[in-house]
């Protein structure tokens, strides 16, 4: 009679020990991500990406005010504040990426929820227009608007400074422009 070899197969591994496994040896692979050290202590860090957080509420607060104006403005000047309007949020819309990235740049969170932005801006949130607002207002909105924007951004200017984060200054420093010279255009329309 022949003997037969007994062989004995080692459990097989379940999917999820596998993939747990693969995953320790990848963790342990891995080096975990150095702390922040661009020459700014965590604390002004902060203080400068709260006040960019707030700069940045009010600046989406502003974009969503003249794209909803660009939408509804009605009138005699139609044609030109339509335009106006669509260069101004365009233009805003890609300066407000800039700020974000600059948060994240310093460590911490950018805000992204309308709840946040609610919380942070310092402009009133234009409840929608089932009768459109005059031209006028509309301008009149958006002036004060730009220099609430200039308003945050010279605080956020001088935390910066004081940090000595040129990055965040030199951002600041073109936003200001910006937003200065917004008010200025807008403005002139209304005198």
């Amino acid at each position: 009679m022949a003997k037969t070899k007994s062989i004995t197969k080692a459990p097989a591994l379940a999917k999820a020990d596998v993939a747990k496994t693969g995953k320790q040896k990848l963790a342990a692979a891995a080096p975990s991500a150095p702390g922040i050290d661009i020459g700014i202590k965590e604390g002004e860090r902060k203080k400068i990406a709260d006040g960019l957080s707030r700069y940045q509420a009010d600046a989406f607060t502003l974009y969503l005010k003249t794209h909803n104006f660009h939408w509804n403005v009605t009138g005699s000047m139609f044609n030109s504040l339509h335009a106006m309007f669509e260069t101004q949020y365009t233009e805003q819309w890609a300066a407000l990426d800039e700020v974000a990235e600059r948060i994240r740049a310093l460590g911490f969170n950018a805000p992204g929820s309308y709840r946040e932005f609610a919380a942070l801006t310092s402009i009133p949130e234009e409840p929608g227009l089932t009768n459109s607002a005059d031209w006028r207002e509309m301008v009149r909105q958006l002036v004060v608007a730009n220099e609430a924007v200039c308003r945050t951004a010279r605080q956020v200017l001088d935390v910066a400074d004081d940090a000595d984060d040129a990055p965040t200054e030199d951002l600041m420093t073109q936003r200001l422009q910006t937003h200065e010279k917004y008010a200025w255009m807008l403005r002139s329309l209304l005198q």
